[in-house]
C-alpha cells in the first residue's frame, strides 16, 4: 500500500502551527452598514457629550422645582427634534416630551401621569417629590466628550454600531472581511441541478464550505469545480492565489493516483503539515504559498496565502473547517476568541472510543435540569453528511480503548448557528 510521507501531528500542534502563520488582515474604513461582525481596529472615543443638552427622561411636562405643587400656567410645548423660545419663568410650565431639549428656566420635569392638566393650568399630584434635575438626563450624563466608548479589537455588533451612530460616527476602522476562495476537484463531480451519469455524484462540499466561510465572518468566492486533467489544477489555484486572501479545496488529498494537490502545494510553496492524527479528518493539509498577480506570476508585494486542502468526504471536510479553518478566518478579522465555543456535556448514551486517533462526533444537545445532554446524531461515517444536519455540536472523544458509559461528561465544541445562539 501507498503511504504517506507526511508524520501525523496533533489536533493542538496543527492549530499552532496556523496560528503563526495566519496574520491580521490590512486595516480599512468602512460605512456602519458594512461593518457588522468586523473587528476594530483602534480606539474610538467620543467626540462629543452624550447627550449633547439637557433631555427630558419622559413626556410630561418641565417646571420650577421651587415652586412646590401649586397650579403653574401652561405656556407652550417643546417637543424632541427643535428648540422652541420658551422661558420657565415661576409660575409657569411647558409640555415636553421625551429626549427634548430642557426649556431656559425649567431645572425638573414631571411625569404628565403625574399631574393634572385644567383649563391652562398643570398642577403636580401632592405625592410627587419635586427636586431640581428629576426626570432630566444632564449634558454627559451617558458618554463625555473624549471618552473611550469602544476599544479596539472589539467586535462590532448592533449596540457597537448604534453607540457609533449616535456620537454621529459613520464609518469604522476595521479589519477587512477576508475574501476565502473555494473549489472542489474531482471528475466525478457534477454541479447539483444537472442530470448524473455513471460514477458520478453531486458536489455537495463547495456549498457547504461557501456557505460556512461566511458563517465564519469571510467573504466566500466560488472558484468552482476542478477537474483531474493536466494543468487545471495549477489554473486554479493562480486564479486563486491572485484574488484571494485564503485558499480552501476539497478533495485530492489523500494516497489515489489522482490526487495531486499536495504535491503540487510542496513544489509551490511549503506544506506545514500534511496529516492529522483526527477522526474524520485525517489526510487534512495547511501550507502557504506566494501571492500571485493577475497574471498568475508571483508578487513579492502580495503576503504568503495560507491554503487548507480537506478531504473530499463531505463531513471531513466540513468538521476539519470548523476545527482549523474557521479559526484561521477569524483570526485575519482581528478574533481574540477563534476557536469554537466550548461547553460540557453528559453523555445521553455510551460512546465507542477510537484508540489511534480522538474523535469529534457530531452530537445533538437537549436541557435537563442544569445541565446538556449529548446524544449523537446516528452513523458518524465520513461521507454521511446527514450526521452533520441539525448537530448542535462536535464531541470531543479522547484517544483510547473501550466505551464511555452514559453519564461520563466530555467537552462539546458549539458549533455556529446552533440553537443556543442568541
Amino acid at each position: 500500500m501507498r503511504e504517506s510521507s507526511y508524520p501525523l501531528v496533533s489536533v493542538q500542534d496543527a492549530l499552532a502551527m496556523i496560528q503563526r502563520q495566519v496574520a491580521l488582515l490590512p486595516v480599512g474604513v468602512v460605512a456602519l452598514p458594512d461593518a457588522l461582525g468586523l473587528t476594530l481596529a483602534a480606539d474610538v472615543h467620543a467626540p462629543g457629550a452624550q447627550p449633547p443638552f439637557p433631555a427630558s427622561l419622559v413626556d410630561g411636562y418641565a417646571l420650577r422645582a421651587a415652586d412646590g405643587h401649586a397650579p403653574r400656567r401652561l405656556i407652550g410645548e417643546q417637543m424632541a427634534g427643535y428648540v422652541a423660545e420658551l422661558t420657565v419663568a415661576p409660575g409657569t410650565t411647558v409640555r415636553i416630551t421625551t429626549g427634548a431639549p430642557i426649556p431656559s428656566g425649567a431645572d425638573a420635569v414631571v411625569m404628565v401621569e403625574r399631574a393634572d392638566e385644567l383649563d391652562g393650568l398643570v398642577t403636580p399630584h401632592p405625592g410627587q417629590p419635586l427636586h431640581p434635575g428629576l426626570g432630566i438626563r444632564p449634558i454627559g450624563s451617558d458618554v463625555r466628550m473624549g471618552d473611550r466608548v469602544l476599544a479596539a479589537g472589539q467586535t462590532l455588533g448592533p449596540a457597537e454600531l448604534g453607540m457609533l451612530a449616535s456620537l454621529g460616527i459613520d464609518r469604522a476602522p476595521v479589519h477587512r472581511r477576508p475574501v476565502v476562495g473555494v473549489f472542489s476537484t474531482g471528475d466525478e463531480l457534477l454541479e447539483p441541478g444537472q442530470p448524473l451519469g455513471p460514477g458520478q455524484i453531486y458536489d455537495s462540499n463547495r456549498p457547504t464550505l461557501l456557505a460556512a466561510v461566511v458563517r465564519a465572518g469571510g467573504q466566500p468566492l466560488d472558484l468552482g469545480i476542478v477537474r483531474d486533467r493536466p494543468g487545471e489544477l495549477e489554473r486554479a489555484l493562480m486564479a486563486g492565489l491572485a484574488a484571494a486572501d485564503l485558499l480552501v479545496t476539497s478533495g485530492g488529498v489523500s494516497m489515489g493516483e489522482l490526487d495531486l494537490l499536495k504535491p503540487l502545494l510542496a513544489d509551490w510553496g511549503q506544506v506545514h503539515f500534511g496529516r492529522v492524527r483526527i477522526k474524520p479528518g485525517k489526510p487534512l493539509t495547511f501550507a502557504t504559498l506566494p501571492g500571485r498577480g493577475a497574471d498568475g506570476a508571483i508578487d513579492p508585494a502580495q503576503p504568503a496565502r495560507p491554503i487548507f486542502a480537506l478531504p473530499g468526504n463531505p463531513v471531513s471536510s466540513l468538521v476539519t473547517f470548523q476545527l482549523f479553518v474557521r479559526p484561521a478566518i477569524r483570526r485575519m478579522l482581528g478574533h481574540s476568541a477563534v476557536g469554537l465555543p466550548q461547553i460540557v456535556a453528559t453523555l445521553g448514551q455510551s460512546f465507542q472510543l477510537d484508540p489511534e486517533r480522538p474523535e469529534f462526533h457530531r452530537v445533538t444537545l437537549r436541557r435537563a435540569e442544569d445541565r446538556f445532554v449529548a446524544l449523537s446524531t446516528g452513523s458518524q461515517a465520513s461521507s454521511r453528511l446527514l450526521s452533520a444536519s441539525g448537530a448542535d455540536g462536535l464531541l470531543v472523544l479522547e484517544q483510547a480503548e473501550g466505551i464511555l458509559p452514559a453519564g461520563a461528561q466530555r467537552p462539546v465544541l458549539l458549533l455556529d448557528g446552533a440553537w443556543w445562539d442568541g
